[in-house]
């Protein structure tokens, strides 16, 4: 199925689009039906301030493999859609701090990424135009004075250190009523943010030192039965099975049998689906830290003996994840394949969702040209194409084939809308 590259979406690669394009026709042929429903949804749990969702699109299977809390990549975005963003984050604020005009912003303190610090200064970007004044409160430990940090885009990032005053954050003469945060917490809950009479979005709960995917993933299955059920579908077309395993030392090779047994598991319910729809695909599965980020601690399965035969380099990267926290859990995920390419190079790729409030405001496709069709796209050598939206993924065309843009592209919005709910629910079981 070739697709016009100058239209933003990729050859989706694969004989299996079948029963895809089913899907996505049954996601049109029911826009309203599950446009209102989320409506209703959104007012009963609220949706996370931002996420970001990865994708993955085997041709026979539309699913979320990750749901990122702590969003970075905006610098990757359509600049066209800044617009959308603008209005998304009015939105959210409103709801959170209705006389908000200023926003405390806590970033990484990895200040050697440029990358990261390129999308820093993207999300201000964001925030200031939507009409606040924002400052970078900095956890940087040794900081003493503010710190500037030219980027190869021209602009410069500001931070400040961060001050604890009573029961609120700032920066220098500057208290505001809201924060946002955009470090993950991975190393952990800095004690100046904890009590605050401030909202602290995402809540602190939701960082990688608390969260778990597991978790996540517990009720974005809940999420997708109940859409299954009113859209009609099979909800495994849009949900990867899972299994958790813990307590487990790589270092050590204690917890290996509970791994083993668990990926077997799983790799059988994964054949008998294979089975069901008739696909000759080989299962594999995705053994990841069941906290952290940054695509570190994950390895792809394709059978039990793999487990017993990790070399001392494979345990060694599977040991540990972000900051070198060490990985004691593990979420056995089924793998889904991704059949999308990009370029000449037919580089594997596939796409990223970005959401601000429950709008869908972009994203982009992770591309890596030595990564294979059931690996972890991302790692280093990734590269970035931005959906190159004509409108708005929420604005389909019935009139046009379910591959065609923008028709693929509300799919894409549907399913990161789903686990974007399952995070509000995530969000609203932490504050119970």
């Amino acid at each position: 199925m070739g697709i016009d590259h100058s239209s933003g979406v990729p050859h989706l690669t694969t004989v299996l689009a079948g029963p895809l394009l089913k899907l996505e026709r049954h996601l049109l042929e029911r826009q309203a039906s599950i446009e209102s429903w989320l409506r209703a949804q959104w007012l009963e749990t609220p949706a996370p301030f931002y996420a970001s969702v990865d994708l993955r699109n085997a041709g026979f299977k539309l699913a979320p493999v990750d749901t990122n809390l702590f969003s970075a990549g905006f610098n990757n975005l359509n600049p066209a859609f800044m617009p959308l963003c603008i209005q998304a984050v009015q939105s959210a604020v409103e709801r959170i701090c209705p006389r908000a005009s200023k926003l405390l912003l806590i970033p990484e303190s990895h200040t050697r990424n440029v990358f990261y610090l390129e999308s820093l200064a993207t999300l201000h970007e964001i925030l200031s135009k939507a009409g606040f004044e924002v400052r970078l409160g900095s956890l940087i430990e040794d900081l003493a004075s503010p710190l500037d940090v030219a980027l190869p885009s021209g602009r410069t990032v500001h931070l400040e250190p961060l001050l604890r005053k009573g029961d609120r954050v700032g920066v220098a003469n500057f208290f505001p009523c809201m924060v946002l945060l955009n470090n993950d917490l991975s190393s952990g809950r800095p004690a100046i943010l904890e009590g605050l009479e401030q909202p602290v979005v995402p809540p602190l709960d939701l960082g990688w030192s608390n969260r778990l995917k597991s978790d996540h993933f517990r009720h974005y299955r809940q999420v997708a039965q109940e859409c299954a059920e009113l859209i009609d579908i099979d909800p495994w077309l849009i949900d990867p099975l899972f299994r958790q395993c813990g307590e487990i030392n790589f270092m050590k090779r204690e917890g290996e049998e509970c791994l083993a047994t668990n990926v077997d598991a799983l790799l059988k319910s994964i054949q008998r689906k294979y089975d069901e729809y008739d696909l000759d695909k080989k299962p594999f599965v995705i053994v990841k830290a069941d906290a952290g980020t940054y695509g570190m601690g994950i390895m792809t399965i394709h059978s039990t003996d793999e487990i017993y035969e990790l070399n001392r380099k494979q345990r060694t990267h599977m040991a540990a994840t972000k900051g070198g926290q060490s990985v004691t859990q593990v979420i056995i995920q089924e793998g889904v394949y991704t059949f999308e390419t990009w370029g000449d190079a037919q580089a594997v790729a596939e796409p990223v969702v970005y959401m601000i409030d429950r709008f869908v405001v972009g994203g982009f496709y992770r591309v890596h040209t030595a990564r294979g069709v059931d690996e972890n796209l991302n790692a280093p050598g990734m590269q970035f194409e931005p959906l190159a939206f004509a409108e708005p993924c929420n604005n389909p065309d019935p009139h046009k084939s379910p591959d065609a843009n923008p028709n693929r592209f509300y799919a894409y919005g549907v399913i990161a809308r789903f686990a974007l709910l399952a995070a509000a629910r995530e969000i609203a079981g932490v504050r119970a």
